[in-house]
């Protein structure tokens, strides 16, 4: 496929699809970077804490100086994301449905955008409730179309939870899996009648929706602790490390880049050619995130530019049971035809074009099989070296309760 017929698909109008959210979701072509960052640290998942002056703001770029009235719609959700029972009043203090009031237009960039943001909680609303939340944002004009939503998680903090990392699986000891065992302690006299029943268990492995493990069961239950040890669904695939990449101006091609290209009206932005791993490759990633920043701007925000990215995967030919996909916290987990790489017979290599702001970025190769099931490291290789962020979330809903309360979370690497 030649450069042209791939800018030409990227810049294509994409559909919108009805899903669940359970990480941040683009849903319209001219909206780009979203961003959920906590107490305005990159590094720190999208968690608050109950009634902390911790605070999460949201921001994303519409893709021309043209000025929106957005609005968000905050909705209250259980684990697994589908809409709680609760009513606004119950979750919220203050009014839901509020207009984005902050924006500014990009400056000195070859792409005009508009930087749209906005925190929570604000002078008009804030959350009261813990659990996950899903805010949801439209245009004015078109209420009905959502064009982003992006996912946060408030903590009432009532139980420690501790959690451990092993390459010694029930699988395998040392070769290619990570087994996650988790203690949770009861604490302050909180307790639990059926932990089996009422307790819920997510784990996430460096913050991605498609591998989410849920639904297990305790496999021992204390007076005040349970645990969950010896689980099978708790094993993953250990994966490699994240590749990396950095695009901090326009005249220096850094770490990753091949060489950096100004054909009118975009920058285009070469990787060096990748090719399948079959060894462990040690790299200081960040598990996945992406960092906005230019070297010279005085605000990321709206002085950082955007280019065309071109990733190149050289292989000795298709993938035969399924399709290879780029990965990453850009890709907002998506496996769809954004993200989906076309295999050029010719250079017998996959490739992909994305169009992001610059910065830091991390990404790997998947393939998800044509059966449908979750995505497999069949171009990276799974090595019990490999360094993974796991995310622990621990809900609980007594008989009776109308939502799944989020009561416990723990990060660990492993």
């Amino acid at each position: 496929m030649t450069r042209k017929i791939l800018i030409a698909a990227l810049l294509m109008p994409i559909l919108q699809t009805p899903c669940q959210a359970q990480t941040n979701e683009i849903f319209a072509p001219n909206i780009k970077t979203l961003n959920v960052r906590v107490n305005d640290n990159w590094d720190l998942p999208p968690v608050m804490m109950l009634g902390s002056n911790d605070y999460v703001e949201i921001s994303f770029d519409e893709m021309s100086h043209a000025y929106h009235t957005y609005r968000y719609r905050i909705t209250h959700c259980n684990e697994d994301w589908t809409v709680s029972s609760l009513l606004d009043i119950d979750f919220l203090e203050g009014f839901n449905d509020n207009e984005i009031e902050y924006y500014a237009t990009s400056f000195n960039t070859t792409t005009d955008y508009t930087h749209y943001s906005f925190t929570l909680p604000n002078e008009y609303v804030s959350l009261k409730a813990s659990g996950n939340y899903k805010i949801e944002v439209y245009d004015e004009e078109n209420p009905d179309e959502i064009l982003l939503s992006a996912c946060l998680y408030v903590l009432d903090h009532k139980v420690n939870t501790y959690s451990r990392v092993s390459s010694n699986t029930d699988i395998d000891t040392n070769v290619s899996h990570q087994q996650v065992e988790i203690t949770v302690n009861m604490i302050d006299g909180f307790s639990v009648r059926q932990p089996q029943r009422e307790l819920k268990v997510n784990v996430m492995q460096n913050r991605r929706a498609d591998n989410m493990v849920s639904g297990i069961t305790p496999t021992f239950i204390g007076a005040n602790h349970v645990k969950y040890e010896h689980v099978r669904d708790l094993i993953f695939p250990a994966g490699n490390e994240y590749r990396r990449f950095e695009v901090l101006n326009e005249d220096d091609p850094m770490m990753g880049v091949s060489s950096i290209d100004y054909f009118e009206p975009y920058y285009h932005v070469t990787l060096y050619e990748d090719s399948p791993r079959v060894n462990y490759d040690y790299d200081q990633d960040q598990d996945g995130i992406f960092i906005v920043r230019n070297n010279y701007a005085q605000d990321n925000d709206t002085e950082a530019d955007y280019m065309l990215v071109h990733f190149t995967l050289k292989t000795d030919g298709p993938v035969s049971d399924g399709d290879v996909y780029l990965s990453g916290a850009f890709t907002y987990n998506r496996f769809d035809r954004t993200t989906r790489m076309h295999y050029n017979p010719q250079t017998r290599s996959y490739e992909s074009v994305q169009r992001l702001k610059q910065g830091i970025y991390n990404y790997m190769y998947l393939v998800k099989p044509d059966s449908g099931q979750v995505p497999e490291n069949l171009i990276e290789g799974n090595f019990y070296e490999t360094e993974n962020e796991y995310m622990i979330f621990i809900y609980y809903r007594p008989f009776g309760e109308r939502y799944d309360r989020l009561i416990g979370f723990s990060r660990i690497n492993s």
